[in-house]
């Protein structure tokens, strides 16, 4: 088991000095998933050396509250997680419009956007808001990281 545990810290190590090949290579360059993925800066910010250091479920938890707290500093609204969302955006008289709700479709998105909102509020964010336990994987991490990427970009097109 020790064995192992090494392995997987040397390929972290490597993975962090982009030494795959153990050369060392300093002309060998890798992106970062986080560059793959074109996460966004804040998202980057909020999570990237969480991430980095294998603190998975801690590098999406604070994506998530980058979120919730850009939403709340954007509305009038004194809820946290779910209800923040469901109210911020709610299509019928939203703090936050994505769009123009000009018509059916617009108003549809918003609708939509908001149960997405919400959803990941209660879905991501508070499993591992509430459990320390909670183990994620890097795919999942890097996953639910793009997820909060594009809100966070979806977020930077809205209308107060």
């Amino acid at each position: 088991m020790d064995n192992i545990l090494h392995q997987l810290e040397e390929i972290a190590h490597r993975f962090r000095s982009k030494d795959f090949d153990g050369s060392n290579d300093e002309s060998y360059e890798i992106d970062h998933p986080f560059d793959a993925r074109n996460i966004h800066p804040a998202i980057t910010r909020a999570s990237k050396k969480l991430f980095d250091d294998g603190h998975y479920r801690q590098a999406t938890l604070d994506a998530f509250i980058r979120i919730e707290e850009r939403v709340k500093n954007n509305c009038q609204i004194n809820e946290i997680g779910f209800n923040l969302m469901m109210n911020a955006f709610n299509e019928d008289n939203p703090e936050i419009a994505l769009n123009s709700l000009s018509d059916a479709s617009h108003t549809d998105e918003q609708k939509g956007y908001r149960f997405i909102f919400a959803g990941t509020m209660a879905g991501m964010r508070n499993p591992r808001a509430h459990n320390l336990d909670f183990t994620e994987t890097i795919d999942e991490c890097l996953d639910h990281l793009s997820i909060a990427s594009a809100l966070m970009r979806k977020l930077d097109g809205a209308i107060k």
